[in-house]
């Protein structure tokens, strides 16, 4: 399931979105969004697993929790109609 992750803080890594991922289930993958031309995070990011019941308990044990000293929000990505 792909997760979306948002209100990241401007320092956090694809290694520490892994990190507390893996708490819940196997990550597959992590990416945080970034501008393409200066690199700096957008604040957003998506974390891949690969079981459903692992997502899910991902999401409600870290939507809303402190995470580099911003509340994360966490749910199920959706794809955007029109964009990829």
């Amino acid at each position: 399931m792909n997760i979306f992750v948002g209100n990241l803080a401007p320092n956090v890594t694809e290694e520490q979105l892994i990190e507390a991922f893996k708490a819940f289930g196997q990550v597959k993958s992590a990416e945080v969004k970034r501008e393409l031309f200066t690199g700096v995070s957008k604040g957003f990011g998506f974390v891949e697993m690969p079981g459903r019941a692992h997502s899910i308990a991902a999401i409600n044990g870290l939507n809303g929790k402190d995470f580099h000293g911003q509340p994360l929000r966490v749910n199920e990505a959706h794809e955007r109609n029109g964009r990829r």
